[in-house]
């Protein structure tokens, strides 16, 4: 299994990085992980936009679906006529909550371009991976995956606060992918966001193998937010930038 990180900027696009997309690539099987602001663009460097198997949104802000919009434009008005409806897993009212963002009705909307299934509690097959979504901590209903392919994992935390639910996803993953969009001693609002240092607990108490940050805002210092991980977990720490590749 293989992850590349396609964009990895939080909340808005920094100028060197589009926000949250990450593609993963399995046995022939292409999955990409969200589709902020500036994604689809960036996604094409690592794979061709009608090679796509399906897509999983860990919710609904834009930062990491909007692209979803421009990404309908693709497929629906393709000179060789709009290819067979990629499935897309969101949370409950996908299909609406893009219309809406696209200015057109809700039915039916992007319907024939996207298969839209509604992601719920649990573990299921998506080509030769199992996912497993995990209901998170953030103002609107948002998922954290763990992603298991042939003996190997990674887990997603996308868009959360602290909670209990997240060191089960991640027990003994190989990989973390955590989102670290605060620092620590500076933000303190509740169930939206980690710091770095809360990044670092999660993963020393999951006992990963590796933690990767990412989804760290323009405003915010990156190598601060690594160094806070780093107090609190003895592992490998590093931050997400867009063409990373790492083999799992």
């Amino acid at each position: 299994m293989e992850l590349t990180v396609v964009g990895s900027s939080g909340s808005f696009p920094s100028a060197d990085s589009p926000c949250s997309c990450y593609l993963v690539e399995a046995d022939g099987f292409r999955l990409v992980i969200d589709l902020g602001n500036g994604a689809l663009g960036a996604l094409q460097k690592y794979t061709g936009l009608y090679d796509v198997d399906a897509v999983l949104l860990s919710h609904l802000h834009a930062d990491h679906c909007v692209d979803m919009c421009a990404y309908y434009v693709a497929r629906n008005y393709r000179v060789e006529g709009c290819p067979d409806p990629v499935p897309v897993f969101g949370p409950a009212g996908t299909a609406e909550r893009l219309a809406r963002a696209y200015d057109m009705d809700e039915h039916p909307g992007m319907k024939e371009v996207f298969d839209f299934h509604t992601l719920r509690e649990g573990s299921f097959d998506l080509g030769p991976l199992t996912i497993t979504a995990t209901r998170v901590a953030h103002p609107v209903e948002a998922f954290g995956f763990r992603v298991a392919h042939g003996g190997r994992s990674f887990v997603y935390t996308g868009d959360t606060g602290p909670c209990e639910q997240l060191a089960t996803l991640a027990e003994g993953a190989d990989l973390l992918l955590s989102e670290a969009a605060y620092t620590h001693g500076k933000e303190e609002y509740v169930d939206v966001h980690l710091n770095g240092r809360q990044a670092g607990e999660l993963a020393a108490q999951a006992g990963v193998g590796r933690l990767v940050l990412t989804h760290i805002p323009p405003w915010t210092d990156p190598a601060q937010n690594a160094a806070d991980a780093a107090e609190v977990y003895s592992g490998p720490v590093e931050l997400a930038r867009p063409g990373a590749v790492y083999e799992l």
